[in-house]
């Protein structure tokens, strides 16, 4: 597969990652962690704080953390203090502690 150079309907149209950025993003830096978690906690959306907590503390793409269920990072409405995946590719298993949200 390749460019299409001879087909009259790819004439004329950009490419279409014209124009963005290619590559790696850099890592967030800690005070942009920190505010993320502190929006969350302001805004009472404790599942979305398990998972964002959950995606910082382990080495899983975002392919795999899609895919967690709920049930594996909540019981009831308790966070659990540990949760297992899988990742999907190279087929390692990965088990990470969550933070609980004290109070």
């Amino acid at each position: 597969m390749g460019i299409a150079r001879h087909d009259p309907a790819t004439l004329g149209r950009p490419a279409w990652n014209a124009g963005r950025k290619v590559g790696v993003e850099k890592p967030l830096k800690q005070g942009q962690i920190w505010a993320i978690r502190f929006f969350l906690d302001s805004e009472g959306r404790m599942r979305d704080r398990a998972l964002f907590d959950l995606t910082i503390d382990s080495k899983l793409r975002g392919c795999d953390l899609v895919k967690i269920k709920i049930g594996t990072v909540v019981t009831g409405q308790e966070i659990r203090t540990r949760a297992t995946v899988i990742q999907q590719k190279p087929d390692v298993q990965y088990s990470s502690r969550l933070r609980r949200k004290p109070g």
